[in-house]
């Protein structure tokens, strides 16, 4: 059965993500508040623990899940050939709402689906987020909903999406954008947007002058 925790609660706030990290560990989903919307989280080194994350959602192998990183370093673990590029966004938007596509560290022994080589890395701006992932390290989260439903924005929202095939959810309040990030693909040697979201175009072109958009 599902349990439910405030994370708000600045007295139990600790205990909380020590049960979140403990659960992780053992290769459990938790549904988290991020600075966008409500994601689903799963250890991003435990292979089946991504398969459940994909099954809860109703997505196969083809639609793998972004890992999200408690501080910006941590992408020259995740990502082959860290370049200027990605360095110059992660200083101007991590934390942030901007997801990037890059090259996977060929050494990674993880399993995100079919990624063909690559990984979607995103450092949120959310305090709640970030205590968590310091003590577990990278998760892999995709949106706290089934496939072809809008993103929760409340914990209400995710529960009544994903049942129990969650763990623990940490509520944190409504998530008031409910805007999921943006995501730019540095994986060719045009960088494209693949989805837009709250930082726009015309502000990623003041890093990345020649990213085009989805239209071309």
């Amino acid at each position: 059965m599902s349990r439910r925790f405030d994370v708000t609660q600045s007295d139990i706030r600790d205990l909380v993500l020590d049960e979140c990290a403990r659960v992780s560990e053992t290769g459990n989903l938790l549904v988290i508040p991020t600075d966008t919307v409500y994601g689903i989280a799963a250890d991003a080194f435990s292979a089946s623990a991504v398969s459940a994350l994909l099954a809860a959602k109703g997505r196969g192998r083809d639609m793998p899940p972004p890992v999200l990183v408690p501080r910006a370093e941590t992408v020259f673990g995740l990502v082959d050939g860290v370049d200027e590029r990605m360095l110059s966004l992660t200083a101007r938007f991590w934390p942030g709402p901007l997801t990037i596509i890059a090259n996977a560290q060929p050494s990674l022994d993880w399993d995100l689906g079919d990624t063909h080589g690559t990984v979607a890395v995103r450092m949120p701006d959310d305090e709640y987020a970030l205590a968590l992932l310091g003590r577990t390290g990278p998760l892999a989260v995709s949106s706290a909903n089934t496939s072809g439903e809008p993103a929760a924005t409340s914990v209400d929202e995710a529960m009544e999406m994903l049942g129990d095939d969650v763990d623990i959810y940490v509520d944190g309040g409504v998530r008031a954008s409910g805007a999921s990030s943006t995501i730019i693909d540095l994986t060719s040697e045009v960088p494209r947007i693949v989805r837009e979201g709250p930082v726009t175009i015309e502000e990623l072109r003041e890093i990345v002058p020649d990213v085009i958009g989805l239209d071309g």
